[in-house]
């Protein structure tokens, strides 16, 4: 009988967590992050499939994903031009 008590009081706090909205500030801005992210990585794959012809190819890892991501295109184009002039 303990252990259905202290199950009880568990999910009993697990509702009362989500019915206060205390998480949902943190996921949501892990959430937006995370679509940034993919955003970043599907302009930065379009740069390198029309770029390839013009021999353009910007590398996708962690750092030129978040750079693409949270500054939009003017971040792609920064990329672009760091990759092409300095490297």
């Amino acid at each position: 009988m303990e252990s259905i008590f202290i199950i009880g009081i568990i999910l009993g706090l697990i509702v009362l967590l989500f019915l206060s909205g205390a998480p949902a500030k943190p996921l949501r801005w892990i959430g937006i992050t995370a679509v940034k992210f993919v955003v970043g990585a599907l302009l930065l794959v379009c740069v390198n499939m029309f770029g390839g012809s013009l021999g353009i190819h910007v590398p996708i890892n962690i750092v030129t994903t978040g750079v693409s991501g949270i500054l939009g295109i003017p971040g792609v184009a920064a990329l672009v031009v760091i990759k092409h002039f300095i490297i």
